[in-house]
């Protein structure tokens, strides 16, 4: 009986009625996945040939520049000579943590980020050692400035002197141990060496004056510096995280992932198209 008082409804329908016409509704928007929008990154960063010769670039251009530094007729400063290095996506590779994000539909937290950092497991990045090991045999002294938390202190040594890397001890590893600001650590260094170079994979790396609100801003003050790239400032390419993401968000890391995922569409500078006729 319902297939009967049913049955008129094509016919209607066909006959053009406008009661018929109505479109379906619109399936609700997937959930945005942080994890999802991170494979591409992460995939270069593991995979790519291109990512690889990024890293060993920025190694041998921080080695002629450390040669030519120590090459250059002795001034007034008498310090010892030492470098800064991050350490994170800078000479260690976390991207195992960031393809675990992604296989686990999780974003970034700091009890998984602790369990990670806590395997000492982390690979050297591409160049890295070749570099520190030469910057060693000159008698340079590598200091690992980082943003790890200090109860994280044993196992970054761990790390550090399983991959092999000079100066792996509690003297030259430099956690965060209040601010995330690196400056009062660099001056701390300063005090007594003299720094040829600096190498990091986030602006902050270098100098807190890059430190700005906005994406456009951060951008501007690169390029109001940008003799100090290639030269004094060495920098990695990290295309998963950093602080250039939080300027996305207006430095408000407690969006929703689907207010996070918007705006970062919303940076997008979009081509308008191929003119219609």
């Amino acid at each position: 009986m319902k297939r009967s008082l049913l049955s008129p409804l094509p016919l209607i329908c066909a006959i053009g009625l406008t009661a018929c016409a109505q479109q379906p509704a619109q399936p609700p928007e997937p959930q945005a996945s942080l994890a999802d929008e991170l494979v591409m990154a992460t995939l270069w960063m593991q995979s790519s040939g291109e990512y690889a010769a990024l890293s060993h670039q920025a190694f041998n251009l921080a080695r002629m520049n450390l040669d030519r530094a120590l090459a250059a007729p002795e001034g007034s400063d008498r310090r010892p000579p030492a470098i800064i290095v991050d350490v994170d996506e800078t000479v260690l590779d976390n991207t195992p943590y960031e393809a675990w994000l992604i296989a686990n539909d999780e974003n970034y937290a700091s009890d998984s980020w602790a369990a990670w950092v806590d395997k000492a497991s982390a690979v050297a990045m591409p160049g890295a050692k070749a570099f520190l090991d030469h910057a060693a045999s000159r008698g340079v002294e590598v200091f690992y400035v980082t943003n790890r938390d200090d109860d994280q202190r044993d196992a970054t040594l761990r790390n550090l002197a399983r991959v092999g890397f000079p100066d792996a001890d509690s003297e030259h590893l430099m956690p965060r141990t209040d601010a995330s600001d690196k400056t009062a650590r660099r001056q701390q260094v300063a005090q007594s060496h003299w720094i040829i170079l600096l190498m990091g994979d986030n602006l902050g790396d270098f100098s807190s004056g890059f430190d700005r609100a906005t994406a456009q801003a951060r951008r501007a003050a690169v390029n109001a510096q940008a003799n100090a790239f290639g030269s004094r400032y060495i920098m990695l390419p990290n295309p998963a995280y950093g602080d250039w993401e939080g300027a996305l968000y207006g430095g408000d890391w407690s969006l929703s992932d689907e207010e996070k995922s918007r705006a970062r569409r919303n940076h997008l500078q979009v081509w308008g198209g191929p003119a219609t006729h």
